[in-house]
């Protein structure tokens, strides 16, 4: 996710959502893919809300952890009647659905890992539906731009991350695809300290004072959600968020802007 590791590591019992479901709203038994899944985050609260919920990743091993982490929802009774969900191991380059077959997707920290991100893009708007939404999260561009300068290891860990992008850039090659953009928000202003702090002293150094010290606290915000933390993450979003959320629209016939090629260009 943000950094070397693809998901912080948080543990599975926390839950930090990065879309926004007041704004992403899902209907039950609607079917959605969390592409780039990873510890299944997205998926689980996709779950929740009684969708009928592909998770897709690459890595095997961590669809191994989601496959239990749903079956452990069903025995304790977590889902509503009629939700279902399945793991589909693969490649985002290539995506094993047929066209128009989501109602929405999400894909949240996994652009910024994929060398041919607009390839990956083209198969979110041919899987998902005319009409279907997309919500896509990335790295803020300050607060990864500081992480990549202060560590080396940061961004240069095999599978780690590839680009920094501006929300303008992200925004502009969506949109040259077909996707109407629908709005954006930051979230996790609280974490992107915590990412300066592990690059500073180290990224693989988990166990440094400090380092250590916000990973509590950090925890505990997931856990308790505490009135105070909450109204100090939603200040500083705007301002250093770790991650930006863009939303879009599949329109029922995509077509590719002319000016396209400019935009991109103009927004990298």
């Amino acid at each position: 996710m943000e950094g070397p590791p693809r998901r912080p590591p948080y543990g599975r019992s926390t839950t930090l959502l990065t879309v926004d479901f007041q704004r992403f709203r899902v209907a039950p038994g609607e079917r959605v893919l969390d592409m780039g899944c990873g510890a299944g985050r997205h998926a689980f609260e996709l779950y929740r809300r009684g969708a009928d919920v592909v998770a897709f990743d690459l890595d095997p091993g961590e669809l191994d952890g989601v496959e239990k982490m749903f079956g452990a929802m069903r025995l304790e009774g977590e889902v509503p009647a009629g939700a279902a969900a399945t793991t589909v191991q693969g490649d985002a380059l290539d995506l094993p659905f047929p066209d128009d077959h989501f109602d929405k997707i999400i894909a949240s920290e996994v652009l910024e890992h994929i060398p041919d991100d607009m390839r990956a893009m083209r198969e979110l708007l041919r899987v998902l539906k005319p009409g279907g939404r997309l919500a896509v999260t990335v790295p803020s561009w300050l607060p990864e731009r500081l992480c990549w300068a202060l560590s080396e290891d940061y961004h240069t860990a095999p599978g780690g991350h590839v680009r920094i992008y501006t929300r303008a850039e992200l925004e502009a090659k969506l949109k040259s695809l077909g996707f109407r953009v629908g709005g954006h928000h930051h979230a996790h202003g609280l974490h992107a300290p915590y990412w300066w702090i592990k690059c500073a002293v180290g990224v693989n150094n988990d166990g440094h004072p400090l380092a250590k010290a916000y990973h509590q606290v950090l925890v505990w915000d997931i856990m308790k959600r505490p009135l105070a933390t909450r109204l100090a993450e939603r200040a500083l979003n705007p301002v250093i968020g770790k991650s930006v959320v863009v939303y879009f629209t599949k329109p029922a016939n995509p077509e590719r802007p002319a000016e396209a090629d400019r935009e991109i260009a103009d927004a990298v």
